[in-house]
């Protein structure tokens, strides 16, 4: 890699089949029809990546998969869409992850997944030798890794910190469980922390967005922002509390949103912008995924994402 990418995309890398919206659900034996099915790729540093490529931005996935037939159909989607795959990792032992989701009209998305390659994924698979090279470190999935170990990962973020990459987290949770200790570990360690509303719940324990934002900054992320989907976002960070609406667009399939929004926020930080502009390309990239199936197809590129920006607004309040 002669030119180090502008941001290490780390964390789940997944092989997608999306069908179009369905009238129902097939009973036991029923054939149900669908306009279209794809095969594309998931996941969250995958999504963030080729979100941040059609931003103009140089990503990189680090991250693994199994070395079969998905693993391959996923590396070169990645590598079509202009992404750096030269960092990713192909396991002997464990397949590609893959997630079914089913849309029905009307309902919210029904997802059957095989966690594969992924489990495999530790902290010492994010190569350190881009630490200060690279602008932002990010990472997607945590808390749904099992080799993720908190300790580990928060000596990775503090060696990035120390050479000058900025460092933002989004998690999944798989369940209920115990993450609070783990991520109080961590959360010193995070400059942008990014869970939805659902998540932090799971891991706090708190209802309030506000109050998780409010919680998770005094645990030592420097800004959290809190996404509510269709209820738009609250951040937290020094001397500032934001909420943010959403713009309105055609939904089609939500597969992506909260990725999509990850990447704005990025792209926001890497041109140095203030945190309201941040919010509104996050927000405008992640309102641009829902209007197409996939995590990625209906993603914005840099040219679209400005034109929309100048058309539509967003309501910003402070709170």
């Amino acid at each position: 890699m002669s030119v180090p990418p502008d941001v290490l995309c780390a964390g789940i890398v997944v092989a997608d089949h999306v069908c179009m919206p369905i009238d129902h659900l097939p009973a036991a034996g029923e054939l149900v029809m669908t306009d279209r099915m794809l095969l594309t790729i998931g996941g969250c540093a995958a999504n963030a990546a080729v979100d941040l490529t059609k931003m103009g931005v140089r990503a990189a996935v680090v991250g693994r998969v199994g070395n079969d037939v998905f693993g391959k159909v996923v590396a070169d989607l990645l590598r079509e869409a202009g992404v750096d795959v030269s960092l990713m990792q192909f396991s002997e032992a464990a397949q590609t992850s893959q997630t079914l989701i089913v849309n029905v009209q009307g309902q919210d998305r029904r997802f059957i997944h095989t966690f594969g390659a992924n489990g495999e994924f530790r902290a010492a698979n994010i190569p350190r030798e881009y630490f200060g090279r690279s602008q932002i470190l990010y990472l997607g999935g945590y808390l749904v890794m099992p080799n993720v170990r908190a300790d580990e990962l928060a000596e990775v973020f503090a060696a990035a910190q120390q050479a000058g990459t900025r460092t933002v987290l989004d998690v999944v949770t798989p369940g209920p469980g115990s993450y609070l200790p783990g991520l109080k570990q961590l959360l010193p360690h995070v400059d942008v922390f990014l869970p939805n509303s659902h998540e932090a719940e799971v891991i706090s324990g708190v209802h309030d967005p506000l109050q998780q934002a409010e919680l998770f900054h005094e645990f030592g992320a420097k800004t959290v922002v809190i996404t509510m989907g269709g209820d738009g976002s609250v951040l937290v960070t020094n001397g500032l509390r934001l909420r943010a609406g959403v713009y309105q667009v055609p939904f089609v399939d939500g597969s992506g949103g909260g990725d999509a929004f990850d990447a704005g926020y990025i792209h926001g930080m890497l041109q140095q912008l203030p945190t309201e502009d941040c919010l509104r390309i996050a927000s405008a990239l992640g309102a641009s995924c829902v209007r197409a199936i996939g995590t990625t197809p209906g993603v914005f590129t840099r040219a679209e994402c400005e034109a929309f920006l100048k058309e539509q607004s967003l309501r910003i309040e402070r709170v």
